[in-house]
């Protein structure tokens, strides 16, 4: 019993730290009137709530196995659920928009060290079972996107302030953050090494880049505009974080269901082209029928999305059968990948400013989900070693 206990507790501070990775942006759309009305933030100024977020995520993925030589994983790991949780508590106190833009910086900051270190942490710590963990994982970061999507708006109405919505996702993350010292103890041998150039030197990684970032560009505009779109078309704020909360349960749903189904094997791909498949139909309904079944619309876009996360993450960390490569290779994609997926809300609000609406947007992610299903056919599980290989060479295009 107690080594059932010790075991469920790592994966309980896993799922929470999970949840907390993701509200403090999706609760900030449906909101996103009243909001512009305080601030005076408009359009791209509102887009920059999801792309500074996103920016940092890039950066941090970068930075993170460097800082993990100067401290251990668990430390930053609490370090960063503080500063997820001041940015989220200080919104109480956003008058302007300067301040709620400093917010997300904080914010952000927070989940880029977090989703810099976990993965090599899970990959560690449950080796037999890294598919499933990462399953879990992917699920509570999506299902904390429901959560901030359905809670805010309620949690604004209720107390008559979007204020007081965003601050209370600071509630999870202490929460979380009570629960870091059940993590898996650091182990000083295994501090992260120098392997992030040598990885930068191969093709592999610039591909998973771009698969990465494109797929989480369709996210995070999808994050930023899916609300305001349905608004446009006449739904109230609560109806509009339903279609969120709707769009991040489908990501949650397939992102802990779809490694499940596909840990059977290695090849991932037929499972990566089914999500993007759900995608098309997303953005596809989006563009060209909005208002016929929105709720499965969102349903299906949040669907491909989430699922196609989580095995990306997976597909990443098995690439290299160390840990600790493991990770900063994960970590290495996640960071050009939010970099890339940083531009997308802002482009789409350019867009809709030159346009008039969002249509626009929404076809340019049907392309981007069209390239990325190119790009898949390339992850063949026999060739990993290959494409990781110390004697890969950078190429003009993607590896073979």
């Amino acid at each position: 019993m107690r080594a059932t206990g010790v075991r469920f507790l790592p994966l309980a501070a896993i799922a929470l730290i999970g949840l907390n990775l993701r509200p403090f942006m999706t609760g900030v759309g449906p909101l996103t009137g009243d909001i512009d009305k305080t601030t005076g933030l408009g359009l791209q100024g509102m887009a920059l709530l999801t792309l500074l977020p996103m920016l940092l995520m890039g950066i941090g993925a970068f930075v993170g196995p460097l800082l993990q030589r100067a401290m251990p994983p668990r430390r930053l790991i609490a370090l960063a659920l503080m500063s997820l949780a001041a940015g989220s508590f200080i919104r109480l106190f956003a008058t302007g928009g300067g301040l709620l833009l400093g917010t997300a910086v904080l914010c952000g900051s927070g989940v880029a060290i977090i989703q810099a270190v976990l993965p090599g942490l899970i990959k560690r710590d449950f080796p037999q079972r890294v598919a499933i963990v990462m399953g879990l994982y992917s699920a509570m970061l999506m299902g904390g996107g429901a959560l901030g999507a359905q809670a805010t708006p309620l949690l604004a109405q209720l107390s008559g302030s979007w204020r007081v919505g965003l601050a209370a996702l600071a509630a999870p993350a202490i929460a979380a953050l009570a629960l870091v010292p059940v993590l898996p103890r650091d182990d000083p041998s295994r501090a992260a090494r120098g392997t992030m150039s040598a990885l930068l030197g191969r093709p592999r990684i610039w591909l998973l880049m771009a698969c990465f970032g494109l797929v989480n560009g369709g996210y995070a505009s999808a994050v930023a505009w899916l609300a305001p779109y349905y608004q446009d078309q006449g739904h109230s704020a609560a109806a509009s974080g339903s279609m969120l909360a709707t769009l991040a349960i489908g990501q949650a749903a397939a992102a802990l269901l779809l490694p499940i189904a596909a840990r059977g094997g290695d090849d991932r791909r037929g499972w990566l082209w089914l999500t993007l498949a759900m995608q098309a139909i997303g953005f596809a309904g989006l563009a060209f029928a909005p208002q016929i079944a929105p709720v499965v619309l969102a349903a299906s876009l949040g669907a491909g999305l989430g699922g196609c996360f989580s095995l990306m993450m997976i597909v990443a960390l098995d690439h290299l059968p160390d840990p600790v490569e493991a990770g900063t290779l994960s970590a290495l994609m996640q960071g050009g990948g939010f970099m890339i997926a940083a531009l997308p809300p802002w482009i789409v609000a350019v867009l809709h400013d030159a346009t008039g609406g969002f249509m626009t947007g929404w076809l340019l992610h049907l392309g981007c989900v069209a390239v990325v299903a190119v790009l898949i056919g390339k992850l063949v599980p026999a060739k990993y070693a290959q494409a990781m290989a110390p004697s890969a060479r950078p190429s003009p295009g993607f590896p073979h």
